[in-house]
């Protein structure tokens, strides 16, 4: 048995890289600038890594990959030892609690998110992130687009994610769509077969990684972000976010 994608070298060096989590991070700092906060489906804990050294944040993650929570502490981030269903705090103590692309991969989507209402100060907040089935690139590519995985049971437009996510405890602060690749669309055009093999997301990841890092492409940068501003605008982005508020 190999390496898991998760673990794999170019995978590592993306997640941890300061560009990887940066429109997450702008995002939920508009809505909680301190406190303490949960990352379920944590993997590796980048996104709490990159958090913790923004602001005043006590973080912890949960996950169900023993490997990708080792590498996680590795990194002096705290890990809740039990599943997210069964974390008892006594009482509602997170002010927030993130779900970054986990929600498609949940055979029990309101279980979880019921469970974080629970957890939760009143005010709080929780955050979901999940792939867009009406982006601009499941459009264009019809039956051609290959990040349809078996792993993934649900699938979200912007309409089903609003709907699935108002039937709790909770009111609407934010929605919309951000994340847009390019490389995706060209890759998937081009690619055979069903699914995206891992070495060709590695290698995705690893070439998108250094293109956004690069000072040189700076001006096609600000295209870029014009472009994607105006496809989460119409909420054809790759991805779908909502940030949810307690009552």
């Amino acid at each position: 048995v190999g390496t898991p994608f998760y673990l794999s070298p170019e995978k590592l060096e993306s997640d941890y890289a300061g560009v990887r989590f940066e429109r997450e991070l702008r995002l939920f700092q508009r809505f909680c600038s301190r406190g303490k906060v949960l990352d379920v489906g944590c993997s590796t804990g980048a996104f709490l890594f990159q958090l913790k050294s923004r602001g005043d944040y006590q973080v912890s993650g949960t996950d169900v990959s023993k490997p990708a929570l080792d590498y996680a502490r590795s990194h002096g981030l705290k890990i809740i030892n039990s599943s997210f269903l069964d974390h008892d705090v006594g009482e509602a103590r997170y002010d927030a609690i993130t779900f970054w692309a986990v929600m498609e991969h949940l055979l029990e989507p309101k279980t979880f998110l019921s469970k974080a209402a629970t957890l939760l100060k009143p005010g709080g907040h929780c955050f979901i992130l999940v792939p867009n089935m009406k982006s601009l690139a499941v459009r264009l590519l019809g039956r051609k687009y290959r990040y349809i995985f078996p792993q993934h049971v649900n699938y979200f437009t912007a309409r089903s994610l609003k709907e699935f996510s108002t039937a709790t405890d909770f009111e609407v602060a934010a929605s919309g769509a951000m994340h847009f690749n390019p490389l995706v669309i060209w890759q998937d055009y081009r690619g055979k077969g069903d699914f995206v093999p891992d070495e060709q997301r590695a290698a995705l990841l690893k070439r998108t990684t250094a293109y956004k890092q690069s000072p040189v492409l700076k001006p096609v940068k600000a295209v870029y972000r014009l472009a994607e501003k105006f496809l989460g605008s119409l909420n054809l982005a790759d991805n779908l976010f909502i940030v949810l508020r307690k009552k």
